[in-house]
């Protein structure tokens, strides 16, 4: 456009220097052909930079996740002010050669929610997720959970929004950021069921009724400090208390190394000092705990894809270890015995993604406990015992995903938990409806 101006001007110059007669009405159409063509001009470079200011706006209001990032504010991928609804439909057929009302840990304490599918087909656990920016300054999300004729409150919270760099808090009710896989809903995990040391110490999922702050520092590195205060009334707490009844601490570290391979390293605590009369399922009867009780882990995770892009063919392999200690007493019926006890087990799984719409998966679990007290034939009678048997378990997956929003699993377990050896099979779809967040990494 400049140069149709500068070429416009030099013809004017050369007609006024060769041509002194030139009418006076022809100078004027040229001056009026020159102002066009510059408000033109003008206009079209407005245009531009409104354009840029909005798509600088834009990109100001939304969180980009990169393979490693894991933001404070997932909140901004929403539409601002819109409330977003989805809904997760899960169900399976499920395959057992032990009946499962006959499962158990031995060396652990079971809640109610920590066995075995029944036999046949089932509607597995569904979820309600609604969830919207509340304005500029909170985020609010709430997931009902539906299982079988039940339906439950799984996460109801509030999320801050640029209350500072880096600092995010989180208030109500909430899956813990303890270990890698329990912040994260059941339709996300890569298997049908939680990890035996999952099942073992959080009856699958540990949740709090509480508060959450989490920090990530400036660094070249992604590192991320959290710490949640909890009323302490879920398991493997129990009975709330006025005031903390429990807390835990992490710390996430990790990086790229360079655009196929990124890594992530979690460490974990979690504490309870006043545990009062914990309901647990024994061999016997249910019995309960009261006392003190502590939990340490690990985590690790390892992500791989050719040229960073994890579309066709995707590597992730994903490592925890945790380990309870425990002191205080037992009761069952009408007896009652001093208790000191430690659990530990790990898993660890590989999941490759070698299809655009198949991944294939294996996994491995191991558990181990060394209880003491004063009444080991009680301490028997609560499972508590496990004499000399390792529980374990190896699972292999096979599932086809047409979409981000369908999925087909195909999953056997060769279940070595107690002493009768279980095989299992789940055949298990999940559909999710609607928008939904994306997943941290």
């Amino acid at each position: 456009m400049v140069r149709y101006a500068l070429f416009a001007a030099a013809s004017v110059a050369f007609l006024l220097n060769t041509n002194p007669a030139l009418a006076s009405n022809d100078i004027k159409l040229l001056q009026q052909q020159i102002a066009a063509m510059k408000q033109d001009y003008e206009q079209r470079i407005l245009a531009l930079e409104t354009g840029l200011i909005k798509a600088q706006q834009a990109a100001q209001s939304t969180t980009i996740i990169t393979p490693l990032a894991k933001s404070n504010n997932p909140a901004r991928r929403q539409n601002n002010f819109n409330p977003t609804i989805s809904f997760v439909l899960d169900g399976r057929y499920t395959s057992l050669s032990n009946a499962s009302d006959d499962y158990h840990l031995p060396g652990f304490a079971l809640n109610d929610e920590a066995g075995l599918d029944q036999a046949g087909f089932s509607v597995g656990e569904s979820e309600l997720v609604i969830s919207s920016n509340v304005d500029d300054r909170f985020y609010a999300e709430a997931t009902l959970a539906f299982s079988g004729d039940e339906m439950s409150v799984e996460e109801v919270f509030f999320q801050t929004l640029n209350l500072a760099d880096g600092l995010t808090l989180k208030a109500g009710r909430f899956f813990s950021d303890i270990g890698y896989l329990n912040a994260q809903h059941a339709h996300v995990w890569d298997f049908a069921d939680a990890p035996l040391i999952y099942r073992g110490l959080f009856g699958n999922q540990l949740s709090n009724d509480g508060l959450q702050a989490t920090y990530i520092v400036p660094s070249d590195i992604f590192f991320q400090l959290g710490l949640e205060l909890a009323n302490g009334d879920s398991f493997p707490a129990a009975r709330n208390r006025e005031g903390v009844g429990s807390w835990s601490a992490f710390i996430n570290i990790g990086d790229d190394i360079g655009i196929e391979h990124s890594w992530q390293l979690g460490l974990n605590h979690w504490q309870a000092g006043h545990i009062n009369q914990r309901s647990s399922e024994g061999l016997v009867d249910a019995y309960a705990f009261s006392g003190k009780s502590r939990i340490n882990g690990i985590d690790w995770v390892y992500k791989w894809a050719p040229n960073g892009n994890p579309k066709n063919r995707h590597l992730k392999l994903q490592f925890e270890y945790f380990e309870r200690q425990e002191k205080g007493q037992i009761n069952l019926l009408t007896n009652t015995a001093d208790f000191n006890g430690k659990q530990s087990g790990w898993y660890a799984q590989a999941v490759y993604k070698f299809l655009p719409a198949w991944r294939s998966a294996l996994r491995f679990d191991s558990l181990d406990s060394d209880n003491d007290g004063s009444n080991l034939p009680l301490l028997a009678d609560a499972g508590l015992l496990t004499y000399g048997h390792t529980p374990q378990r190896l699972s292999a997956m096979l599932e086809w995903i047409p979409s981000e929003f369908s999925r087909i699993r195909l999953q056997l377990n060769h279940d070595k938990s107690y002493n009768d050896t279980d095989n299992q099979l789940f055949l298990q779809y999940t559909f999710a409806i609607g928008s939904h967040t994306g997943h941290s990494y």
